[in-house]
């Protein structure tokens, strides 16, 4: 009993002495991250953390209020021509972190950037903001960038054209894909190194990068004193740390070491029943969708037997979704039985949750194991296979709960399907992706969030060859009704238009072309003497203009 009392003595003394440094300074907020950022470059970016700390660090056009609409940042006004085509952005006087103005040339500069690289989010441009010439330029070695519909009159007005109306397209700028970039600055740098440290970044929001090494569990930024609102902002700066474990984010904010932090599984349990915790605790959408993605395609799963939609069908209804929620997630988190998840997409005709009827595809996803097994044997029958062998690959650096949630399922899966084997393969996050990505995985464990507050942040998504249609499905006519909503027939008819996503949402779901699971929810603990952290579902987690420390 005394080694084991010493053992866990010591690891407490080694977890708090790794974050005392970010309780020095008591004006610094002591935030958690989840995982490491990799790249503060907005076309390298492509995770929630990465885009939060870019968000601290620069505005776009506009930027979030506490209810998460599209309020003036860098934008001082927009007008909107009368045919939703045209949209003209007047600038307000603010500064780049080296002293320079920020102009309209600097957004035109980053976002034909965007769309020559075609980074992961370049799709933004062309598929959701429909901006004039994009489709065009993304993925072409031939096009013209300077074709994109931006230009700049003036360094005060930015004018971008639109090939139809997107009626969320202000709450899109407020996004980090289209965020501005001093072209001076960037050109000036190496190739390959801007956003890799505080002398190859450069801010012009609220806080200036003050040290970051890409990959790194620790980055700080501080206050910048030539903010446009610098007023508002009351915090001397940010530190960061990555936790990797509910275990050690409630050791770090017991100590104080952390200011703000998220927990999981039984720590949300044992805060619950702690007397002064328990006032810390909060529960907040995160608005990711966890599911499985499977990959279609003949290089993978046995030579493509994942392209069969009854095993896909008998793997979905295989998973106890309460299950995993009540007894690994434990956080909040909901159960989840569609395509586009509940709580941050709601019709502006009627106010109704565009996922508020999670019955609504019973008939194809739940947990019945009578109704899975039905599933498998006529798989089996199709296929002319008896027993199925798959790995599923899932990232061990995003949250302790998601090895836990990846074993039920695998239990889960084996107990209710005779044959079907899950072999489990943890690895990094940036692996999964890299997997996912390049087409070399069988199942994967994986998830999404919203980048705007519409349904079709995740419905363009299967889109034939969408570049995060990781399973390579493809249905026609899923393609015409998305086709329909972004540029066709229904982008002037809003009820039409939901009413065509619901359909095209039902396609998802009797084809499991992916088998959702559940909605993330994020529990907080903030400490007593913080307020004002802004959360939100959709695009930035996390803001911080507001947050003040008594």
């Amino acid at each position: 009993m005394k080694k084991t009392l010493s053992l866990l003595l010591c690891v407490m003394l080694l977890v708090t002495a790794s974050f005392t440094a970010l309780a020095d300074n008591d004006t610094y907020l002591g935030v958690m991250l989840g995982t490491n950022v990799m790249s503060l470059d907005t076309n390298l970016a492509t995770d929630g953390d990465s885009f939060e700390v870019i968000a601290d660090c620069i505005d776009g056009l506009m930027q979030m209020d506490a209810d998460g609409a599209a309020v003036p940042a860098i934008a001082e006004s927009y007008d909107l021509s009368d045919d939703g085509l045209t949209y003209t952005f007047h600038l307000r006087d603010a500064k780049w972190s080296n002293g320079t103005p920020v102009t309209a040339q600097d957004f035109v500069f980053a976002w034909r950037r965007i769309a020559q690289e075609a980074g992961e989010y370049a799709y933004m441009l062309d598929e959701i903001g429909n901006i004039k010439g994009a489709a065009e330029i993304i993925g072409s070695e031939k096009a013209d960038p300077s074709t994109l519909g931006v230009s700049a009159p003036d360094d005060k007005t930015f004018v971008v054209e639109l090939n139809v109306p997107v009626s969320f397209f202000p709450s899109l700028m407020y996004f980090p894909t289209f965020y501005p970039i001093n072209e001076a600055f960037y050109t000036s740098l190496e190739e390959g190194t801007y956003g890799t440290s505080p002398e190859t970044f450069l801010s012009n929001g609220a806080f200036i990068l003050e040290d970051y090494t890409p990959g790194t569990a620790n980055l700080s930024l501080k206050k910048n004193p030539d903010y446009w609102d610098a007023d508002r902002i009351k915090l001397a700066g940010l530190k960061y740390q990555v936790v990797g474990s509910s275990d050690n984010a409630l050791t770090a904010f017991r100590t104080g070491a952390l200011h703000a932090v998220s927990i999981s599984g039984n720590q949300v349990a044992a805060a619950e029943k702690d007397p002064e915790l328990s006032k810390d605790l909060t529960v907040t959408g995160a608005g990711y969708l966890w599911y499985l993605s499977f990959s279609q395609t003949e290089k993978n799963a046995q030579g493509g037997m994942l392209a069969n939609t009854n095993l896909r069908l008998a793997i979905s209804n295989a998973i106890d979704r309460d299950n995993l929620v009540d007894n690994y997630v434990m956080d909040g988190s909901l159960a989840t039985y569609t395509a586009v998840p509940p709580q941050f997409a709601a019709s502006s005709t009627t106010g109704e949750d565009f996922s508020a009827d999670q019955d609504m595809f019973s008939d194809y996803v739940g947990y019945d194991p009578d109704k899975a097994l039905a599933y498998l044997e006529a798989a089996k029958t199709e296929l002319g296979v008896d027993e199925f062998s798959f790995s599923m690959i899932y990232g061990n650096n995003e949250g302790d709960e998601v090895g836990k949630v990846a074993q039920a399922i695998k239990e889960d899966v084996e107990d209710a399907l005779p044959g079907v084997t899950i072999t489990l393969q943890p690895m990094t996050k940036a692996e999964r992706l890299d997997k996912m990505q390049n087409d070399n995985y069988d199942i994967a464990l994986t998830r999404w969030g919203p980048d705007y507050a519409d349904p079709m942040t995740y419905l363009g998504m299967w889109v034939t060859n969408n570049s995060n249609n990781y399973g390579f499905w493809s249905n026609a006519e899923y393609d015409q009704l998305i086709a329909d909503c972004t540029t066709g027939a229904y982008i002037t008819d809003y009820d039409a238009r939901w009413e065509a996503m619901y359909k095209a949402e039902a396609l998802v779901m009797q084809e499991a072309v992916i088998a959702p699971l559940y909605t993330k929810a994020l529990a907080n603990l903030i400490a007593e003497n913080v307020n004002g952290i802004q959360f939100h579902p959709v695009a930035l987690n996390r803001v911080y203009k507001d947050v003040t420390m008594e």
